[in-house]
């Protein structure tokens, strides 16, 4: 590690936004070892306990048929953080391929694309992916190209924009003039300007992807119980919400609120780390 790179590294605990980070690697912990160290089976039924209060045996209390609040919520962190990787990493894939496309080519390619991603936003996006994940039936495949489809404009609408805009300038000229071809001049040449961009609007889209997944589960389009899931949780703990088992909606419905708050201040801290202004 540089020098630069060891004066920009204490920032990282000192300046604001860093509360983001922190919470954003210990989701990613939860993601990946969360589901070994909880201290029931997330899927494990005990009517014998069922209904019980948050105690030092059941830190978030029991559901409807006893099964551990506490280890379902923290064990439902990989699937949701899965499909929400999995959606922005699909979204940003096909829409950066369409955006740079249009934007190197232009003509019938840029009008095609333009009109296709014109016509996806001219749908309330939640209710277009209510509409996808409807017809794709119950899964986690159809929660994913749901909300990957939704996602697609911001990313191709980005991209074309900045590869537009750059196919003019100096550098890219001198590529043409050395007999570069075009997909290398967009590849190695303007994408890689264009992914600073690219990699800011991906960390944001995340706790929407998180909370899009939970929507369509909510509603009972998205997984199938009895998996953990964040939405599935928050669904089934409505239905006590008014009898006084409060813990059912509370405790995941606050895990939702909180991964979303964390990936959005790590967008806002990635987009200002870097910002070549702030360097």
């Amino acid at each position: 590690m540089g020098a630069p790179a060891r004066r920009r590294w204490p920032r990282l605990r000192i300046r604001g936004g860093a509360w983001s980070v922190w919470l954003v690697g210990l989701f990613v912990f939860l993601a990946v070892f969360g589901p070994t160290i909880v201290p029931y089976d997330p899927v494990a039924t005990n009517t014998r306990v069922r209904l019980e209060a948050p105690s030092w045996a059941h830190l978030f209390g029991t559901d409807d048929v006893g099964r551990d609040v506490f280890s379902r919520v923290i064990a439902a962190t990989r699937l949701d953080l899965m499909i929400a990787l999995g959606a922005v990493l699909l979204s940003l894939g096909i829409g950066t391929a369409l955006g740079a496309a249009a934007g190197w080519a232009g003509g019938w390619t840029d009008r095609i694309v333009s009109r296709t991603i014109d016509t996806i936003m001219g749908f309330p996006l939640f209710v277009l992916a209510v509409g996808i994940a409807a017809g794709m039936g119950n899964s986690v495949w159809s929660v994913v190209i749901a909300t990957s489809v939704v996602n697609l404009p911001l990313y191709a609408r980005t991209t074309r924009s900045e590869v537009n805009r750059r196919r003019t300038s100096g550098y890219v000229q001198a590529a043409r003039l050395s007999g570069i071809g075009s997909f290398t001049i967009v590849a190695r040449h303007i994408l890689p300007n264009v992914t600073p961009i690219l990699a800011v609007q991906a960390s944001l889209n995340i706790g929407w992807a998180i909370l899009n997944a939970a929507g369509l589960s909510f509603l009972g389009l998205g997984i199938r119980p009895p998996t953990p899931e964040w939405g599935i949780l928050v669904s089934d703990g409505a239905e006590f919400l008014f009898s006084g088992e409060w813990w059912m909606f509370v405790f995941p419905g606050a895990m939702l609120v909180l991964a979303v708050l964390a990936f959005g201040g790590f967008g806002d801290w990635l987009r200002d780390r870097l910002d070549p202004k702030r360097a």
